[in-house]
């Protein structure tokens, strides 16, 4: 599986709901540096099991919707849209986040990401 591949089949999983799912996918020496309109977070494999398992407390469900993929060797970037569902009202759908992503790929894993993200 190259690149392009691998994130294409992670961001269309059900990784961001399912913690297992997640490591599936993630190396175990995975960091990420994560750019957000609340700051700067550097966030290892830990941190990012913790954040989905805590987003699947919170939502009842959700989706992503990609807007591009691109690779170049063993990188490849990711543009897409998070929307969810609060368990408090579970009939509306709300944008979570707008997300650019790009990950190195190691061992067959997203091992080095570098995300951007804007609040929806």
């Amino acid at each position: 599986m190259d690149a392009k591949e691998l994130v294409t089949a992670y961001y269309n999983s059900d990784a961001f709901g399912n913690p297992d799912v997640m490591d599936r996918f993630i190396h175990k020496d995975m960091k990420m540096e994560w750019r957000s309109s609340k700051g700067f977070l550097q966030v290892d494999k830990e941190d990012l099991l913790e954040l989905v398992a805590g987003l699947k407390r919170a939502y009842s469900s959700y989706r992503l919707d990609i807007g591009h993929i691109i690779a170049d060797g063993s990188r490849a970037c990711v543009r897409y849209t998070h929307y969810v569902h609060a368990i408090e009202n579970p009939s509306e759908e709300v944008v979570l986040g707008h997300f650019i992503a790009i990950w190195e790929i190691k061992d067959k894993k997203l091992y080095k990401g570098y995300l951007m993200s804007q609040v929806g």
